[in-house]
């Protein structure tokens, strides 16, 4: 049956583990990120850790999930965001070199979309929207089961879609995205407290509180109205910090996915919440790699018919 590993590359720590087809994750465990996270440091510290989990190098293949994006084939680390020096790295061509096996990277935001679709609330869909709700707004796109990247690598950068047209300056150049209305940021910029705390008042019935998820859900969902019209998604995913108050936005985030979007845009359409939280990123790091495995052996058995 085999196994395949999976690395989730963080700022902080490495986290990896092996996975069977079916997604049984038979060993995981982590490592600290080497400081400073250069790239040469970054593969050491990655390729001591893959020998430790797989000493008889019996793995098929790996896959990585980096802080920024890659490139469209999997191979190039194009930007790693709070890694230093990190601009066009070949991680999945050094990894090779180093482990003798395949390997292929994604974002980190993609991977974890994708292990939602393979293992966690997404499992029973072809064709889902993963978006996170943290310091940032991140997302994945799956289409018939597989990562969605765009010619270039880059697509599913969901939370930079514009919900304001003269709102708040965004990093990313924009004005008014919905990752600034929508993320830990935007929350404590508006209420001047944690998400948390907010829950914590709104499970208890503070006004306040309850009035500013109302109203938070109604934005998430004007957001989500256009994803859905473009993508027509079977379900949308919601994870990161955030969606511990999922309890009180959820109702008027479908409020306002059902006032904008035309009924049969939506047919059956689902908002859930994500299951798998932090360990999401390494299984779907994996499933990029048992993709990758996949690939392999049909283009094996071509050049053997040819």
């Amino acid at each position: 049956m085999g196994e395949v590993i999976g690395i989730d590359l963080g700022g902080t720590a490495i986290k990896l583990g092996r996975f069977t087809p079916d997604g049984n994750c038979s060993q995981s465990f982590s490592v600290a990120t080497p400081q400073p996270a250069t790239p040469a440091a970054v593969l050491g510290v990655m390729a001591e850790a893959i020998r430790q989990l797989d000493p008889n190098q019996e793995c098929l293949a790996i896959g990585v999930g980096t802080p920024g994006p890659a490139d469209a084939a999997g191979r190039v680390a194009k930007v790693a965001i709070n890694l230093a020096g990190w601009r066009d790295v070949p991680l999945a061509d050094w990894l090779e070199e180093k482990t003798k096996r395949p390997a292929v990277l994604a974002n980190d935001a993609n991977c974890a979309g994708l292990g939602e679709a393979w293992l966690g609330a997404g499992r029973r869909f072809r064709n889902l929207i993963v978006l996170t709700l943290g310091t940032g707004v991140g997302g994945a796109i799956i289409i018939d089961g597989k990562l969605f990247v765009g010619h270039t690598g880059a697509a599913g950068e969901l939370g930079l879609i514009t919900l304001d047209l003269y709102g708040p300056e965004c990093n990313s150049g924009n004005r008014g995205s919905l990752e600034q209305f929508a993320s830990v940021g935007a929350i404590r910029r508006r209420m001047g407290c944690e998400p948390a705390e907010l829950g914590h008042m709104a499970q208890v019935g503070n006004r306040q509180a309850l009035e500013f998820w109302e109203t938070y859900g109604h934005q998430l969902g004007a957001g989500l109205a256009s994803l859905i019209y473009v993508l027509g998604p079977e379900a949308i995913i919601i994870g990161g910090g955030v969606a511990a108050s999922a309890e009180f936005f959820f109702p008027a985030a479908m409020a306002e996915i059902e006032r904008r979007v035309l009924p049969v845009c939506r047919p059956g359409l689902q908002l859930l919440t994500a299951e798998l939280g932090n360990s999401a990123g390494i299984a779907g790091a994996a499933k990029l790699a048992w993709q990758l495995v996949r690939e392999n052996e049909e283009a094996a058995k071509i050049e053997e018919q040819g």
